[in-house]
């Protein structure tokens, strides 16, 4: 670099002590990038006792990843290059792997993960459960209709229940014998009059809440009662309930109904445990008080609304949009702009969104443009990673696991990539 490049006076501090170095300033080059700054902090690191290098960094600036030159950045940012700027880094994430892709029969609509289980909806009626090394345990008939959302409710020991929602407009209550390896339709809950396309349960797992094309939101509760028809012998219930056929399934009507939206509901979500928030056709995202029964909040968009993904651990909402954006929101926001910012990248309907469970910067979306995105809210202009291979739509994605990117599409396949959040392995 030429001598007459003006400098700056640099400090460098990390979370991740394996590669802590001593936090003097350093003068470097103003036109420096971050392939230099990656150079620059592996040479100090070999020269130390620490004996690290070759590392891969990511290098942050009051929480916001560096992606020009130094000096470029500075000035976006309105940081004066006089002052000693404090530059965090970070190790770089590695690109998510393929790991597997899963054949369906149909278009896959929905899937949500847990620990070593996926559940999968498909517009061939049916859901699928798989392990997550890609092994099929068996494909449960029950809707007459696509399958457009599923859930888990609870797994303790060898009883686990989820629910799913369809176009035929009701919500199954299912439990799994895991020992038996049977499944049983246990509820088929009624009350909507049109598709149900989303439904969460709270965390409790005592209740949930279903959102419907018929613009209503309900909630439910998931408690399995003795049928008093029956014997109370617990022992002989799973085999006098092996038909999935929607024959002699209890029928369950909805605690409340809540109305307000004037265009189909897409997506539901749990933000507390009396709190829940819609997303809608109809270009608005509302806030419920469960307890009070009345609706609190409303957030206007500009574009149809397809999906919502909260996270508990920063207390905010990403949408997925006909506008092809996505966008941050933070609901409780009482002064300024409620969405905090616009993710730009995807060319064509943004379907589906979801959090990290682990990691409060980092979320997915998948889009009708085949491609599902890494995103980190320290990265605002840019995804961390693109990841292809769908070769139709993507309808939805999945971060039920914290390994595990899951994204389901039109091209009858749910695909698999696994991640290693280094950030969170350290912390």
């Amino acid at each position: 670099m030429a001598e007459n490049t003006p400098h700056v006076q640099a400090k460098f501090v990390t979370k991740q002590n394996q590669y802590a170095i001593p936090d003097t300033p350093y003068s470097v080059p103003s036109t420096v990038e971050i392939t230099d700054l990656v150079s620059l902090i592996n040479t100090i690191l070999q020269e130390s006792d620490a004996g690290q290098g070759g590392v891969e960094f990511d290098f942050l600036i009051e929480g916001e990843f560096l992606r020009t030159s130094l000096d470029k950045h500075l000035e976006n940012k309105g940081i004066s290059p006089e002052t000693v700027v404090e530059i965090e880094y970070v190790e770089r994430h590695p690109a998510p792997k393929p790991e597997d892709s899963l054949l369906h029969d149909d278009w896959v609509s929905c899937v949500h993960g847990h620990i070593e289980h996926i559940l999968t909806g498909s517009y061939d009626n049916t859901i699928r459960l798989w392990t997550t090394d890609g092994e099929a345990v068996m494909t449960i008939p029950g809707h007459s209709a696509p399958v457009k959302t599923v859930a888990w409710i609870s797994h303790e020991k060898n009883e686990v229940r989820f629910i799913s929602g369809s176009h035929d407009q009701t919500v199954l209550i299912w439990q799994w014998n895991t020992d038996s390896n049977e499944v049983d339709c246990m509820y088929s809950c009624r009350g909507h009059a049109g598709s149900v396309d989303s439904v969460a349960v709270d965390s409790t797992g005592t209740k949930f809440c279903s959102g419907s094309w018929d613009k209503m939101l309900k909630l439910w509760v998931t408690e399995i009662t003795p049928d008093k028809k029956e014997p109370e012998d617990e022992g002989e219930k799973p085999q006098k309930r092996k038909k999935t056929s929607g024959q002699k399934v209890q029928t369950r009507v909805p605690l409340l109904t809540l109305s307000g939206h004037s265009e189909g509901i897409s997506a539901v979500q749990w933000t507390d445990l009396s709190e829940v928030c819609t997303a809608s056709w109809d270009h608005t995202i509302k806030l419920w008080d469960m307890e009070q029964a009345t609706e609190k909040k409303t957030l206007q968009g500009s574009k149809v609304f397809f999906d919502i993904s909260y996270s508990p651990l920063n207390h905010t909402l990403v949408s997925a949009s006909a506008d092809r954006f996505v966008r941050l929101w933070d609901p409780r926001s009482k002064d300024g702009a409620v969405v905090k910012c616009t993710y730009i990248s995807h060319t064509a309907w943004v379907s589906s969104v979801e959090w990290s469970p682990t990691n409060s910067n980092q979320f997915v979306s998948g889009s009708h443009d085949k491609v599902m995105k890494l995103w980190d809210t320290r990265s605002p202009k840019a995804p961390l990673y693109d990841m292809a291979g769908h070769e139709d739509k993507i309808l939805a994605v999945d971060w039920s696991i914290p390994q595990l990117l899951l994204s389901g599409g039109a091209d009858n396949h749910l695909k698999l990539f696994r991640y290693e959040d280094l950030q969170s392995r350290d912390r």
